[in-house]
């Protein structure tokens, strides 16, 4: 059994070479013509110097040429680097100096005037159009031990850092047993790249002789999501937490005809898994937990039929050759019903944090109870176990929340707001409002005059990626401690999601339908017609509720992108009336 990703990928297309391998808008290519493009871009970062344990980045929204870039690279036996397009141009550069990656590969050729960084950078549809022949298969001299990808996560030190993951790992998790090939037989891209979800999404399907379906980048909406699974005949997909609650609180039908669907990445609802399994005869929701650290996917527990009343959803059990170890301060084992941190061992292990040995040791400990030499991963979460081999999650350890299914560490959001001149003190605290979702607040105090809320907000736009930036900001006078001199999250004041426009009344009908839904999403009082979605404490999740419910109620299919232009009430009430009075040269199709 082949331990490079590469290889197994290579045995595939040479069992089926005309199976169907990536669709992507009425494009498709068989497994040969990947396996064809992925060694022509092999060949050409070969001669570009890239080989064993050399970071190659990339800088591509999905597309059917992202999958060409990950293989191209592990097959020149080169680690790839998926850096996320919406990350502020400074954290990228970072992240390519901390990297050492020696080559940059983009989408398209304009991109090549503002790439970041000062590396060589190539475009895949360029390489693959030069006509030169090509060898087949360089035979990079990398095995299960080598280094495949590094991804980088949210740090404490106020910088991210590289979790770098081996082909042994990867293959083990996207061959585990648990997944059947018949129900991942096509699956779609949804995450971003710089998202380890994405390779469940781009492995599973193609090393087993099944197909990555592809849609357009950006933000889906619902509508875009139901057209995607009816059109492609979707087999399987994954949506984070937040999406997965969306989608079943407003549309769980969309998901008819799919056999598996899979979600993660922070506590999910059992009344969403409910409304799934009612909605779709048949369906079987698999939930997920994991790290970056070990490998994407540790614990897994598939739901079907009727979901068990009132539950949590457990953490489930652990995939082929994962340890579960709960451990109290003395890291022995918790006994069952008593809280204790959880510590992953055996299979999926990352390799630990590129050229930072000092942040390995603290999260990867030796493992007491495993063979000489080995390790385990610390994951900051407490659990219990509960009746049986289940195990329930409690809470964090520490400074770590869960947005939009991202990990995120609040010290690295605060370090970057202290650096703004004028500041005493500054904590960040994720919130949970009414309907379960969560937000980031910042509270600054000052350290003389009032600080100019505005240029912070800008100053911190600049250096962290949007599902970072806090929600609001907070003027207080001083941070309020606990007895043992910890900030006291919880008696910080709430936040203020009102808008800082004087309040304007809806002046017809469509304006007070979309105040009202405002009103309902944001859990806020008094919304005025100039309020800005996003000020209110609007994201683009709960944005996509508000599309699909302006779709319902005004009969207007608006895109996530008009949102972001026009995010006031009357901004969206114009383009309702836009979408219902269409000037005759621009066809709605």
């Amino acid at each position: 059994m082949s331990r490079t990703i590469h290889e197994r990928f290579q045995a595939q297309a040479d069992r089926a070479p005309d199976r169907a391998a990536v669709r992507s808008f009425g494009l498709t290519w068989t497994y040969g013509e990947l396996d064809e493009r992925a060694n022509r871009l092999a060949a050409h970062l070969r001669l570009l110097g890239i080989g064993p344990g050399i970071p190659v980045a990339v800088l591509m929204d999905r597309s059917a040429d992202a999958v060409v870039a990950l293989l191209g690279i592990l097959k020149a036996g080169g680690i790839y680097l998926p850096l996320h397009t919406a990350s502020p141009r400074d954290r990228q550069e970072w992240i390519l100096a901390q990297s050492d990656a020696e080559v940059l590969i983009l989408a398209t050729a304009e991109q090549k005037r503002t790439a970041p960084g000062s590396l060589p950078a190539i475009v895949v549809s360029e390489v693959l159009a030069a006509q030169e022949s090509v060898p087949r298969d360089p035979q990079p001299a990398v095995d299960g031990d080598s280094p495949a990808y590094v991804m980088y996560t949210s740090g404490s030190t106020g910088h991210p850092k590289g979790v770098v993951v081996g082909h042994a790992q990867i293959v083990a998790l996207a061959c585990d047993p648990s997944w059947d090939p018949v129900r991942h037989e096509r699956v779609p891209l949804l995450a971003p790249l710089a998202f380890d979800v994405s390779l469940y999404e781009l492995l599973v399907p193609l090393l087993h002789g099944g197909c990555v379906v592809v849609p357009a980048a950006g933000d889906l909406s619902i509508t875009a999501l139901r057209r995607l699974i009816a059109d492609y005949d979707i087999t399987a997909l994954h949506l984070t937490a937040g999406l997965f609650r969306v989608v079943a609180e407003e549309a769980p039908d969309c998901l008819m005809g799919v056999r598996e669907v899979l979600t993660g990445g922070d506590v999910i609802a059992p009344t969403a898994v409910a409304r799934f399994l009612e909605a779709c005869p048949g369906i079987v929701v698999r939930t997920l937990y994991g790290t970056t650290e070990t490998t994407v996917f540790s614990t897994q527990e598939s739901i079907s039929g009727v979901m068990p009343q009132g539950s949590s959803v457990p953490l489930g059990r652990p995939f082929a050759g994962v340890e579960l170890r709960v451990l109290d301060e003395r890291l022995d084992a918790a006994p069952a019903g008593v809280v204790g941190e959880l510590y992953l061992a055996g299979a999926g292990l990352a390799h630990g944090y590129l050229g930072r040995d000092d942040l390995t040791a603290e999260r990867f400990v030796a493992d007491p109870a495993g063979a000489p030499g080995s390790r385990m991963y610390r994951t900051g979460d407490l659990v219990r176990r509960s009746q049986g081999d289940g195990v329930e999650f409690v809470g964090r350890a520490n400074d770590l929340v869960k947005i939009f299914g991202f990990r995120i560490e609040l010290a690295e959001i605060e370090s970057v707001i202290a650096g703004y001149p004028g500041l005493a003190d500054v904590a960040v605290v994720a919130r949970e409002s009414s309907n379960g979702d969560k937000r980031l607040v910042a509270y600054v105090v000052p350290a003389g005059g009032e600080p100019d809320l505005g240029a912070l907000r800008e100053m911190v736009k600049r250096a962290l990626p949007e599902y970072m930036m806090p929600a609001a900001f907070m003027v207080i006078g001083r941070l309020p401690l606990t007895a043992n001199g910890k900030v006291d999250r919880d008696a910080l004041p709430q936040p203020d999601f009102t808008g800082s426009v004087g309040y304007i009344a809806p002046r017809d009908a469509q304006e007070e339908a979309i105040c009202a839904l405002f009103r309902e999403m944001l859990g806020n009082p008094k919304v005025g017609v100039e309020d800005n979605f996003f000020d209110l404490g609007g994201h683009s999740l709960l944005g996509m509720r508000l599309l699909n419910r302006i779709r319902a109620e005004l009969g207007a299919d608006l895109k996530i992108s008009r949102l972001f232009d026009t995010p006031t009430v009357a901004g969206l009430a114009g383009a309702v009336r836009e979408w219902n009075e269409p000037v005759p040269a621009h066809h709605h199709h």
